[in-house]
């Protein structure tokens, strides 16, 4: 029922191709469970309610797809095996709790296909319109600046100490577990140097992971992520990756999108991908949001057509974006022009 990938044969084109030509991604997870009462001041963020309230995270994911949303994104981004040993839980169970977050958000996504079927969603009351909205479920890798929990993901400098093999140590069995737990894709988050991506590439490679997979960096300004590395450069360092099905943006001020989209065509030809967040600043320290620094929800819909214009073919939010930002972005791709066969990815 509906789009889903089939591990190596999974094509993005046709999936590009039944929805419409541009995907709705959805949007910030936190976000959403912040707002619906989860406490969240903790070193796993929003993974921390795959212990806690794993019926939220459900509820969350279902109020995207009801918004659009095309693929959506497990609560795995802060999720892995050191830091739950940290909370006490065994390798084992920690592993566990990584695929939880997939099963999750698999869940979601049947009982929504069902209930687009009973017409109590907006998509359809038939499998004809069902087939028109197709979803994918994403597997969240996030940052290893995540897991130090500092703000280091947004600055990208993690110290001499940490090498690309100490990179590749930290995700090795954390990204093997991902890849065997029924996701339809793998998405790298929040990329923030070009080394990381590196490590990513060598390990899909190095341990045969054939599952298809997104890279999303974040970005500093239109040229470069936040570590300084050109977005170029590191563009050029998975381009030739096989797995690589998308690259492109994520948790980044809108105003820095369009000019990272040109810089990234001129690298690849692989779809684009962005999900950009509402623009406000993040205190590391406070470990909170600067209210009042970002961009509204009418100012950040106003960019999407000219992302669509630019070549991104995935769209959707990161931190601070909502539903209603979600269900804004599916509206304007909904009543944007058809994109010609042709110039699809």
């Amino acid at each position: 029922m509906g789009f889903r990938s089939r591990g190596p044969t999974f094509s993005m084109p046709e999936f590009l191709r039944q929805a419409g030509g541009c995907a709705v991604v959805d949007g910030g997870l936190a976000t959403e469970l912040e707002a619906n009462g989860a406490d969240l001041n903790d070193p796993l963020w929003s993974s921390t309610c795959l212990i806690s309230s794993p019926e939220l995270i459900r509820k969350v994911h279902l109020d995207y797809l009801e918004a659009g949303a095309n693929v959506i994104i497990s609560a795995s981004y802060q999720a892995t095996i050191q830091a739950f040993e940290a909370r006490g839980f065994s390798i084992e169970e920690s592993e566990a709790l990584m695929c939880k977050s997939v099963k999750i958000a698999c869940e979601a996504r049947d009982i929504f296909q069902k209930s687009s079927l009973n017409d109590q969603y907006s998509v359809g009351s038939d499998e004809t319109n069902l087939r028109k909205h197709p979803i994918l479920v994403a597997a969240s890798i996030g940052s290893y600046g995540a897991y130090l929990a500092d703000g280091s993901e947004y600055r990208g400098d993690y110290g001499k100490e940490v090498t690309l093999e100490t990179l590749k140590d930290f995700h090795r069995r954390r990204l093997q577990v991902l890849a065997e737990s029924g996701a339809d894709l793998i998405t790298f988050e929040t990329i923030p140097n070009k080394v990381e991506a590196q490590a990513y590439v060598e390990l899909l490679k190095e341990n045969g992971i054939r599952v298809p997979a997104w890279f999303s960096f974040s970005g500093k300004d239109e040229y470069s992520v936040v570590s300084g590395d050109s977005i170029v450069d590191c563009v050029s360092v998975i381009n030739a990756c096989e797995n690589v099905v998308a690259i492109g943006i994520n948790c980044t001020p809108p105003r820095y999108i369009h000019g990272l989209i040109l810089s990234i065509r001129k690298t690849t030809e692989k779809p684009i991908v962005v999900y950009p967040n509402s623009g406000e600043l993040y205190d590391a320290d406070k470990k909170e949001w600067v209210v009042s620094t970002g961009t509204s929800d009418e100012d950040f819909i106003s960019y999407v057509g000219k992302w669509r214009e630019a070549g991104a073919s995935l769209i959707g939010g990161c931190c601070r974006t909502t539903p209603r930002t979600i269900r804004a972005i599916a509206e304007v791709l909904s009543n944007a022009q058809p994109v010609p066969e042709e110039a699809l990815p």
